[in-house]
């Protein structure tokens, strides 16, 4: 039985860009949805917060006080992967729900402890921050590739290229402090965790990186600048994966997926899918029906498991994070050895 007319009452902890710009306006729409109490990086901030954007919210000197709160149904945790396994398990133990931003943790051992607490606590919902990119027409590749329309996928090119870090004189952003960000890089784990939706796990890598510009204002970056990865699929086919912060007019991300009939390719910055099949002149443009467009409800699917009192269980859970965490685990490791790496499960 929930306090206050059955209102679910959430703390967040972090209430960076992405809890501002996304998750609160989508949480404000819910009338049975209270935010209580928000505790940022410092008390300042998380003062500066509530006055801006919850009024009846209280701010909170650190996230450990927060958690005690006793009235409090849901943590929702907006922080880099530094926190993210800390607060997880901490608000678990304390008897709540938790919504943890993406990426999962710093490393894999982070993120087998996080799934090891939700086990530990299967009556509590917890739900990772799904990724925006092929959100739209998930449901079209998918349709396309349980169909055959490709037939077996045997090669698959993935381009992820930006200019963010271009400019070695600016200040180092989060991403590429390690002390903050882990073994994340760049995009990767985003976008293993769309390719492994669509295709399966990835069992195996290569890795190769750079970095480019490794002093940024006094500070020492050793989070590569670019990434190359072979990878193998346990469906059999195999991958190119190509991530870059330092590349002037990139073009917009994409990936290619070839397979024995047909070819499939997906831009990301446009959600335009086309396909072909042996015999075709080229590739065309596919249709996404509307019934098959995706729409980012990533509030409303966590709201509702919540409400459902475990019968709904969200995704990406636990467990999908633990399956892109082995592929960020594996490429840092064969980064450090120069060797391929097996992963196991």
């Amino acid at each position: 039985m929930h306090k206050n007319n059955h209102k679910l009452r959430i703390g967040i902890v972090g209430a960076g860009n992405i809890v501002r710009a996304r998750h609160l306006p989508a949480l404000k729409k819910h009338p049975e949805v209270e935010i209580v109490a928000v505790s940022n990086s410092t008390y300042e901030s998380s003062e500066k917060f509530c006055q801006e954007y919850c009024p009846s919210a209280t701010p909170m000197r650190n996230w450990p006080e927060l958690l005690a709160l006793p009235d409090i149904d849901i943590i929702w945790i907006g922080t880099p992967p530094v926190m993210h396994s800390a607060v997880t398990v901490s608000a678990l133990e304390a008897g709540k729900h938790v919504f943890c931003q993406a990426r999962m943790s710093m490393d894999l051992a982070e993120a087998e402890e996080m799934l090891a607490a939700s086990k530990r606590y299967p009556e509590l919902v917890t739900m990772l921050c799904p990724p925006p990119m092929g959100m739209r027409a998930d449901l079209l590749v998918k349709k396309l590739l349980a169909e055959d329309y490709i037939g077996r996928p045997h090669h698959v090119r993935l381009q992820s290229f930006a200019s963010n870090y271009l400019d070695p004189s600016a200040s180092p952003h989060w991403r590429q402090r390690i002390e903050i960000s882990g073994l994340n890089i760049l995009t990767l784990g985003i976008y293993v965790e769309v390719l492994q939706r669509w295709l399966g796990d990835i069992n195996g890598v290569f890795a190769r990186s750079k970095i480019i510009h490794p002093i940024r204002q006094g500070y020492e970056v050793i989070i590569p600048d670019l990434l190359t990865v072979l990878c193998a699929f346990d469906n059999g086919a195999e991958g190119v994966l190509e991530f870059s912060g330092i590349d002037t007019l990139a073009p917009s991300d994409r990936v290619e997926i070839y397979g024995s009939s047909g070819t499939l390719t997906y831009d990301f910055g446009s959600d335009v899918v086309q396909a072909g099949k042996v015999g075709d002149r080229g590739l065309h443009v596919v249709d996404l029906p509307s019934e098959l467009e995706t729409e980012w409800r990533v509030e409303e699917d966590f709201l509702a498991a919540v409400k459902s009192k475990g019968r709904v269980r969200p995704h990406p859970n636990f467990e999908d994070g633990l399956h892109y965490m082995r592929v960020v685990q594996a490429v840092a490791d064969s980064r450090a050895h120069n060797e391929w790496v097996a992963i196991k499960r």
